[in-house]
């Protein structure tokens, strides 16, 4: 059919993009049918499809046969320049195999072998940072072992103490390596918990070497230097100091037991358990330090409730008790001048960027003393105050449980009344009287006379009320 020649096939109809053949085959029934015959004559709308299918078929024939030639010659000259495209190509991708082979041989083989180089170099350097690591955790290790030595007085003499008959270290003198200790320990610590390659000792774990001394030698050294340390804290007593010792004598004993207490502070504090994450000086916790002292206290208020309460059946024995529980609140007194003059140490696991790190206490106004944190643990303002009110409290009870009872030593106490509230109130005022030599020694003088260090009237009511308190009811 000639290009215009009309047509009586509906050609958009059929090109229109929402052709339904479905709705062209239901309008073309209807045409050729009434919808209310009953049946439908499909023959004719079926002829009609078939018709318009071989008219459509003869006019493509007719195309194709008239555009054959043009058709042909189209197709032989995309193919001729697809045949020119490719032979271009061709020369091309030879061109740039050739650059690729090039560049293979001259940077590709070249980079191989420097990257195995890199690779080589890396695992020395960390051959390297491990051995270094190995070498300084034994060199720890041999300079604990000696500091070791030193405090149980196996140790040569050196500058810190004095020599024996034997020319070894007397264990006298040893306590004052436990701090040094500590801090070798830390050392060793922070390298055996090291976590990222840059850190110094990472790797420390798989070296059998160093886990021997970790298990068999650092664990066992530390609780070691733990149990003196807290050895000390809870044998901390002024109580030695006798009226028949010289002045000299009792200034030296005074000293040398706040220095041993000051060194076991420490160490505690820095043998401490570590929290996770990094963490501030002033937010720290020491608890090894406050479970001992919080110890030292119970273990000062319960022996003078014991003491007292046996004396209070056996009112003989009350002078001498009296005295013993005045010398103990004497050394509480004494244990919170030190404390409260002892500042946190450097130390070297807390946060870097504290800025308290890396100062010494004269320069580092901020740093916390070694005091505050009994206190909130305690939750008190004073020592002597928590002892008194905390022994009064614990005395109240057994007081109580003898009048009860009943017998002598409850009409011994009623009669004894009035004595037992001088002796008492004595008691209280004359633990707040301290020699001056325990509150000079760590200044480096000596004194002969008591001072006052403080009003405790209102302990010394509280210890009188528990005792005198109970007998009139």
């Amino acid at each position: 059919m000639a290009e215009g020649e009309p047509s009586y096939i509906d050609y958009e109809a059929f090109l229109d993009p929402d052709f339904s053949p479905a709705g062209f085959a239901n309008s073309l029934v209807l045409s050729t049918n009434n919808a209310t015959d009953t049946p439908l004559d499909l023959s004719t709308p079926l002829s009609r499809v078939l018709f318009d299918l071989q008219e459509i078929d003869t006019h493509i024939h007719a195309l194709t046969t008239k555009s054959a030639l043009p058709l042909l010659s189209h197709t032989q000259g995309q193919t001729a320049a697809a045949e020119r495209i490719l032979r271009e190509t061709g020369s091309q991708i030879a061109s740039v195999t050739q650059g690729y082979e090039r560049l293979e041989e001259e940077v590709v083989q070249k980079w191989k072998a420097a990257e195995e180089a890199r690779i080589a170099a890396e695992k020395s350097l960390a051959t390297v940072r491990l051995a270094r690591a190995v070498a300084r955790c034994l060199s720890l290790g041999r300079q604990l072992e000696s500091q070791v030595a030193e405090i149980t007085g196996r140790g040569s003499a050196g500058q810190n103490g004095t020599a024996g008959a034997d020319g070894t270290m007397t264990a006298k003198e040893g306590f004052r390596a436990l701090e040094r200790a500590a801090y070798t320990i830390l050392s060793l610590r922070q390298m055996f918990s090291a976590t990222s390659e840059e850190d110094e000792g990472y790797g420390l774990d798989r070296v059998k070497a160093t886990r021997t001394l970790r298990n068999e030698f650092v664990v066992p050294a530390e609780n070691m230097i733990k149990s003196r340390a807290q050895q000390t804290v809870s044998r901390f007593s002024l109580s030695g100091q006798v009226n028949g010792q010289s002045m000299s004598s009792s200034y030296k004993h005074t000293r040398d037991a706040r220095s041993r207490l000051a060194t076991a502070a420490t160490t505690l504090f820095l043998l401490s358990p570590m929290p996770k994450g990094e963490i501030s000086v002033s937010d720290f916790k020491p608890e090894l330090l406050l479970s001992t002292l919080q110890g030292y206290m119970h273990t000062a208020i319960m022996a003078s409730a014991n003491s007292l309460a046996r004396a209070l059946s056996q009112l003989p024995a009350m002078d001498r008790v009296l005295a013993e529980v005045s010398a103990r609140c004497q050394d509480i007194v004494a244990l919170e001048s030190v404390l409260r003059n002892l500042r946190s140490p450097s130390h070297p696991l807390l946060s870097a960027g504290n800025a308290e790190q890396g100062t010494d206490s004269e320069t580092a106004p901020n740093r916390i003393n070694l005091l505050q944190p009994l206190l909130q643990a305690l939750d008190t303002s004073s020592l002597p105050s928590y002892y008194w009110r905390s022994l009064a409290s614990s005395l109240s009870p057994r007081v109580q449980g003898i009048m009860s009872r009943g017998g002598m030593p409850a009409r011994a106490l009623r009669s004894n009344r009035d004595r037992l509230r001088t002796e008492i109130k004595e008691c209280v005022i004359r633990a707040s009287h301290v020699s001056s030599s325990s509150l000079l020694a760590e200044k480096g003088r000596s004194g002969t006379d008591t001072v006052n260090v403080g009003n405790w009237e209102r302990e010394a009511a509280v210890m009188v009320s528990s005792v005198v308190g109970a007998l009139g009811r």
